[in-house]
């Protein structure tokens, strides 16, 4: 009566998986592609680069960065 009646019900799934599947690879691509250009993490980057980098920023001073810049050195001031 409604038009279902020669599989329309399995027909509408169908269409929805032929347009839901490549929305779904595009937007998985695109967020793998994203998260690649994000550089560097804290977890890749040596000991000194994060040092460095909180310096740069202001997160320490520079007596701070000295003393732990010769602690990663291994010239410890005692």
């Amino acid at each position: 009566m409604w038009g279902y009646d020669h599989g329309g019900g399995l027909m509408g799934i169908g269409m929805i998986l032929v347009w839901l599947i490549p929305i779904v690879l595009l937007v998985w691509l695109f967020a793998k592609a994203a998260s690649g250009r994000s550089g560097k993490d804290e977890t890749q980057r040596s000991p000194r680069e994060i040092l460095d980098a909180r310096y740069a920023r202001g997160e320490i001073g520079r007596d701070e960065y000295q003393e732990r810049r010769a602690d990663l050195e291994g010239r410890n001031k005692e």
